[in-house]
């Protein structure tokens, strides 16, 4: 006869079982309401020390939470989709994903990165796609900008957003058509004064301090993501160092003499070979961007993301999980990049089809990682000065800024801290 102490302890034992069980969030393109959201509920369980899994490829790159009640309530919440599997279920899934068959992975996030935007003062979070995204999300994160990359407040931070930044001092080639603007008149202005406090006679020079001063966090182990001019005119600067390529209405004074054959592209992280853009009126950088170039209508401007094996390559496999590999395409300064300027070394994760430019591209330097996106925003397809926000509401399942956030979250992967 079975004793009451056996049966007591059968039935706790299987109410703990029964209570084993996990929060699948789906990212696949029918389930998922909110694909943006499920990123910020997946970056607050790391913030709250729970542990978390991406199911790279399996479900859209699915996230896998433990089961607890608030994290129920917080997806409720936020407007995320989620699924709770039992243990059982669970290593189901699990065993499917391990399969050499398939090409899956489950990566343990382990962290939550600690986030910074290079951004102006006073810029509105609908000016940079990624401020916005991050705020919708919900996913904190700290503006800095010149005053602190220069005095080293980098090392507080693992990622690094750079707003769509001019890095070559020439404000943003905007001369052409805004010299008279007020707006444009006082950012100049604005953008001398900082100078001046920091030390530096020209903005050039200032901004050149400040890049290498990026370019020092990555190689020391951080994790930089760039759109728009922000890639292009940070790789142009650091070619150019000690080199003037400003004419005289950005710093007052003329420019170098052949200062093209004075570019070092060595010393730039994604591009080679590129030739700069001499006129100040011409709203360019140089031939890296492919704006001008493309020639390619709306309805057909899409790219497609690469397909990379999870198994062996996990960070540019995690950096294009989506529910759709073809993403809608969108213009900026920076639109996309020539593939024949692309360094050798450096991965093309998105490319389009029609002309084989590159749109989203990923490297390694020192310790560190960039990846550097073509385009504004990812849901205005042809953005222009004064444009209203977008509304993220309307675009919560956008795989466009999905992108964005696979860049925000695949730091946390990392098993140790790269930085010295």
């Amino acid at each position: 006869m079975i004793s009451n102490r056996f049966i007591y302890i059968l039935l706790f034992l299987l109410s703990f079982s029964a209570k084993a069980s996990f929060i699948l969030l789906p990212m696949d393109e029918t389930t998922q309401q909110n694909h943006l959201k499920a990123y910020g509920i997946t970056f607050w369980c790391l913030e709250k020390n729970y542990k978390a899994s991406w199911l790279l490829n399996y479900r859209g790159g699915s996230f896998l939470l433990p089961d607890a009640a608030e994290i129920r309530k917080e997806c409720q919440i936020r407007g995320v989709s989620f699924e709770i599997v039992s243990e059982g279920e669970e290593l189901i899934i699990l065993n499917e994903i391990s399969s050499p068959s398939q090409n899956m992975e489950s990566v343990i996030l382990e962290k939550a990165p600690k986030i910074a935007v290079y951004t102006p003062k006073g810029k509105q979070p609908w000016d940079d796609a990624v401020t916005m995204v991050l705020t919708y999300a919900e996913i904190p994160f700290t503006a800095i900008y010149d005053e602190e990359v220069l005095a080293d407040q980098l090392l507080l931070y693992d990622w690094l957003h750079l707003h769509h930044e001019d890095f070559t001092g020439q404000y943003g080639k905007f001369f052409g058509a805004y010299k008279n603007v007020p707006w444009y008149i006082e950012q100049k202005k604005e953008a001398e004064a900082l100078a001046l406090k920091l030390g530096f006679l020209k903005v050039s020079e200032e901004k050149r301090a400040v890049t290498k001063k990026i370019r020092d966090f990555v190689i020391g182990g951080g994790f930089m993501f760039a759109m728009c001019s922000a890639t292009d005119s940070f790789d142009i600067a650091l070619a150019a160092d000690e080199v003037d390529i400003c004419e005289a209405m950005f710093d007052g004074d003329a420019s170098e003499a052949n200062y093209q054959s004075k570019m070092n592209y060595s010393n730039s992280f994604a591009f080679k070979d590129f030739i700069l853009e001499r006129r100040p009126e011409q709203y360019e950088f140089s031939d890296i961007d492919m704006t001008s170039k493309r020639k390619i209508p709306m309805e057909k401007d899409y790219f497609t993301l690469m397909e990379f094996s999870a198994k062996w390559d996990p960070i540019p496999t995690m950096l294009c999980q989506n529910h759709t590999q073809l993403v809608k395409g969108f213009m900026g300064q920076t639109t996309s990049f020539d593939a024949e300027l692309v360094k050798s070394n450096v991965l093309v994760l998105g490319t389009c089809e029609l002309n084989g430019e590159a749109r989203y591209i990923h490297g390694q330097k020192g310790k560190g990682m960039f990846t550097f996106y073509g385009g504004h925003d990812p849901e205005d397809f042809q953005h222009q000065v004064g444009d209203p926000p977008t509304v993220l509401d309307l675009h919560a399942n956008s795989p466009g800024y999905r992108l964005i956030l696979n860049n925000v979250l695949f730091p946390a992967a990392k098993k140790k801290k790269l930085k010295t």
